[in-house]
């Protein structure tokens, strides 16, 4: 019988095959056999990740993190909304008194009691409110307590050097004066955010712009508007003016600086802010463009110091505060809190030794009843320790309480003839060459003709000489002994003026001071540096190049808190034989030339005298191997504040950095290093810098008036006009050093002028030779040179003047 046919459909089944079918038994797997996917068929399979993938979190994970982040930053701001409370008035609303020490602990000063009286909002002008919010957070009416954004943004700002800002609004900003206080740590922040939410929730606008009126830091230790109009304009605050009231918002950003009475040089940046403030009160519609048009800068009136910083006591305090904020030690609403115990560096004894030294060489000389330009001599001097940078000596002027600005640190009156160290400097430093190819050296020769026009620079420059003098061909040393204006304008376009600044950069002037332009005329002296910062450049030259950054501070205090003082490592500015070449011929100054008078102080002295445009200024920078101090006289109408001549002052025609400036020197260096032996110079000069052999002396037969070539190795140097006896004639300025022979055919001839530049025309038979160099360089040089002398009464010194910059630029 046969097996039947299997219905359609049915699926053989193999006689081999086990119970229950192929499913129930594990078949092999093979290459083209697809994975069934988890979950069954019709799903795709998920891919395990691999290699570096496994480290890239997945886009659930950041979800998720970002949600968590959240839940914690909602978490904490709610825990901190209910757990910071606003806190009562903090000892800020009274603040204390800073103390300030002398080195040995004894004490200067105390910077007085706060000034502070509180006004209610309806008393004060609402121009004034408006001003002030102009200046500090315009939105403040319509913003909230808080801007996370602005915050942000002054964080960045901070973080990648755009300056230091805030981000705080107005109530942030009233917060910190008011409860907590100017400490810039996180944990006072995190306090000011949340007192700051919950206080402009509960308080209205009006109540927080009140306050921060009130308690606002404006300078002249006035707390609030009130006491910073009587501070300023010695009248009450509901009687300011528009103007008035924009210049104390002004005042909010930088209480000290902007005070354009004790810090004249700040005005320009204070203006520019005043009318920063006015034109954004325009375009806030507070103020319209026509009154804003016709408004001026309302000028504020004197500095009335308390009576506790009277004398020098009051230019010290005023010098450390600005070395604390200038350095970001403390800012000055900070330090203003008060409760600081400030240690200085300035030695007692030598700060008296200073204050003795002007008042028995100047003050005591003084007639202003009788003398009409006494009436606006000033003087400012610094003394620093160039090993340590510690300043131990200051000066600031007759009396804080009546001339209250601080003439050691004042930026607006030209260093002159003091800058011209820094130029030479510069040639050694970069191994500078004449424009003919000869390595400058003090033994270098240069033309020394008044009005000389300058060769190579971009622009024409023909400086003048002091006195109109024309000392035909002479050395660099002899240049410097006498403050010859041709050669170091020339000398500057030499080395590049570019190089020039950056030396005096490297030496200590900073680079924003006023009036610093590269340019032939910077030679010259023409930028307005301070008393103290010349000293410290020229310090870093009396260390052999080496540059510490000066400093007032030495500790200072709060409770049991030490303030950490900024890192003050040495560098080595320039090399050393550019400092020591440098300070060999500034002893030739002391020993030979315009310095003369600081040989009273029985030390071996290294120095440089400049006398300021139109006279105005008189300086004399010197030192010794252990002790650097400058000392400058200047002038200024006490009523109006402009700067004035010297003319007529003292009984003198003119006023030198030789006469006074370095008899105050003499005398304090004298007294300053009683006690100590007279230290040398140990200087390592630059390859041919050696002296060359002296000149011949006056009583020697003058030299044949024959046309000859003298070793440039030994220039024959012409001596200074002496006043006392007259012998600035034809013996010493005459044929003999800078007649025929000096000036004459020989060096100012062919050979060393050249057929271009100093030849023929310039330096050779006409201007240099025997008509020039005979009758300029000898009786009359001689007898102009001592009649000068004589009318200034100060050893020969009328070599260091400046003419207006139109006498020299076309």
């Amino acid at each position: 019988m046969s097996d039947q046919s299997p219905p359609p459909g049915w699926t053989p089944r193999d006689p081999d095959t086990p119970p229950g079918g192929p499913r129930d038994v594990p078949q092999p797997r093979t290459p083209d056999r697809a994975l069934t996917p988890p979950g069954g068929p019709g799903k795709k399979a998920r891919r395990r990740r691999t290699g570096w993938r496994r480290l890239v979190p997945t886009w659930r994970m950041v979800l998720g993190g970002i949600l968590l982040l959240a839940l914690l930053i909602g978490g904490a701001l709610v825990a901190g909304y209910l757990l910071v409370d606003i806190p009562p008035a903090n000892a800020a609303a009274t603040a204390q008194s800073n103390v300030y020490l002398y080195s040995d602990g004894s004490q200067i000063a105390r910077d007085g009691e706060v000034n502070r009286v509180n006004v209610p909002l309806s008393q004060i002008p609402r121009t004034v409110q408006e001003a002030v919010l102009a200046a500090e957070d315009r939105d403040f009416h319509s913003e909230r307590a808080v801007d996370p954004k602005a915050m942000l943004r002054a964080a960045w700002n901070t973080a990648t050097g755009k300056g230091t800002q805030s981000g705080s609004t107005i109530t942030q900003q009233y917060v910190k004066n008011y409860y907590l206080g100017q400490e810039q740590t996180i944990n006072r922040k995190v306090k000011e955010f949340f007192i700051a939410i919950k206080l402009g929730r509960e308080k209205s606008k009006d109540y927080i712009l009140e306050g921060y009126l009130n308690t606002s830091y404006f300078g002249r230790n006035a707390y609030g508007i009130q006491a910073a109009a009587q501070a300023y304009y010695g009248k009450d605050v509901n009687k300011l003016t528009t103007a008035e009231g924009a210049y104390l918002a002004t005042l909010l950003n930088s209480p000290s600086a902007f005070d354009v009475v004790s810090h004249p040089q700040s005005r320009p940046r204070a203006v520019a802010r005043w009318n920063y403030v006015l034109d954004g009160m325009v375009k806030k519609q507070w103020l319209p463009a026509a009154e804003r048009a016709t408004i001026r800068f309302p000028e504020p009136g004197k500095v009335r110091a308390a009576a506790g910083l009277s004398g020098q006591r009051g230019y010290l305090v005023e010098a450390i505060k600005d070395y604390i904020v200038e350095n970001k030690i403390l800012d000055d609403k900070t330090l203003a809190e008060g409760g600081y115990r400030i240690t200085s560096t300035i030695d007692k004894r030598r700060q008296t030794a200073l204050v003795d030294a002007v008042d028995a060489q100047m003050v005591s000389k003084l007639e202003p009843e009788t003398r009409k330009a006494d009436r606006l001599v000033r003087a400012g001097g610094v003394s620093i320790d160039p090993a340590t940078g510690k300043v131990v000596a200051l000066y600031g002027g007759i009396d804080y309480t009546k001339q209250y600005v601080n003439n050691a640190t004042r930026h607006d009156y030209q260093v002159a003839s003091t800058f011209k160290p820094f130029v030479f400097a510069a040639a050694v430093e970069n191994d500078s060459r004449t424009q003919d190819g000869r390595r400058i050296t003090p033994n270098t020769i240069y033309n020394g003709d008044n009005k000389r026009p300058v060769v190579g620079g971009r622009i024409r420059f023909a400086p003048e000489n002091e006195g109109q003098v024309s000392y035909g061909n002479i050395t660099v040393n002899t240049a410097t002994d006498l403050s010859v204006n041709a050669v170091y304008a020339q000398m500057a376009v030499d080395v590049g003026t570019g190089k020039v600044k950056q030396t005096a950069i490297d030496l200590g002037i900073p680079e924003n001071t006023p009036n610093f332009v590269p340019g032939p005329a910077m030679a010259l002296g023409t930028l307005q540096a301070s008393v103290v910062d010349m000293a410290q450049a020229y310090a870093t030259l009396a260390d052999h190049g080496r540059r510490t950054p000066f400093t007032f501070v030495e500790k200072i205090t709060k409770g049991g808190d030490i303030i950490g003082l900024p890192q003050r490592t040495p560098t080595q500015a320039i090399n050393r034989e550019a400092a020591d070449t440098t300070t060999s011929m500034l002893v030739s100054v002391v020993d030979n030339g315009t310095g003369t008078a600081a040989l009273a102080a029985g030390h071996p002295a290294a120095g440089k005298t400049g006398t300021g445009e139109l006279d105005r200024s008189a300086w004399f920078a010197a030192y010794t191997p252990d002790l650097v101090t400058v000392v400058s006289m200047m002038g200024q109408d006490p009523d109006t504040g402009t700067l004035e001549s010297l003319y007529g002052a003292l009984g003198e025609a003119r006023i030198g950095g030789g006469g006074y400036p370095a008899r105050i020197w003499a005398a304090y260096t004298k007294t300053a290093l009683e006690g100590t032996d007279p230290v040398d110079f140990d200087l390592e000069l630059q390859p041919g810098a050696a002296q060359p052999p002296p000149p011949p002396s006056p009583e020697s037969e003058p030299p044949e008036e024959t046309p000859g070539e003298p070793s440039p190795s030994t220039p024959v140097r012409p001596t200074r006009p002496t006043p006392s006896n007259g012998t600035g004639g034809r013996n010493q300025g005459g044929q003999n050093n800078g007649g025929q022979n000096q000036g004459g055919q020989d060096n100012g001839g062919r050979t060393n002028g050249g057929q271009d530049n100093g030849g023929q025309d310039s330096g050779g038979q006409d201007s240099g030779g025997t008509t020039q160099g005979g009758d300029q360089g000898g009786t009359t040089q001689g007898t102009q040179g001592s009649a000068e002398g004589a009318a200034q009464g100060i050893d020969g010194d009328p070599a260091d003047g400046l003419r207006p910059p139109s006498a020299f630029l076309e």
